[in-house]
């Protein structure tokens, strides 16, 4: 099992909710108001008049055959419009109860 952790600028949520149910992925936890910055050309979401765009994140436990299938839906929604911006990062499950 891999975790896979997303973040997006709130603008692409009907878009990250519509790639779940499309690749049937029903459990996830989803954070709104996410602040931060990209690490190479993305400007600051903080929410504020100087910064007033906010991301959103959510995670989700899938099987290991998943992960490239959702990695390339993220990315195809990535390209879709480059200047919103979204991550996708793959950690290991270790257990699970």
């Amino acid at each position: 099992m891999k975790a896979v952790f997303i973040i997006f600028n709130q603008s692409n949520t009907e878009r990250v909710q519509y790639m779940f149910d499309r690749l049937n992925i029903k459990g996830y936890t989803w954070w709104e108001n996410v602040q931060g910055s990209g690490t190479v050309d993305g400007e600051p979401r903080h929410g504020t008049h100087t910064w007033p765009e906010m991301n959103s994140a959510c995670i989700v436990v899938v099987a290991d055959e998943m992960v490239p299938t959702l990695l390339e839906s993220v990315e195809k929604l990535d390209h879709r419009n480059t200047a919103l911006g979204v991550r996708a990062f793959v950690w290991n499950i270790e257990q699970m109860v």
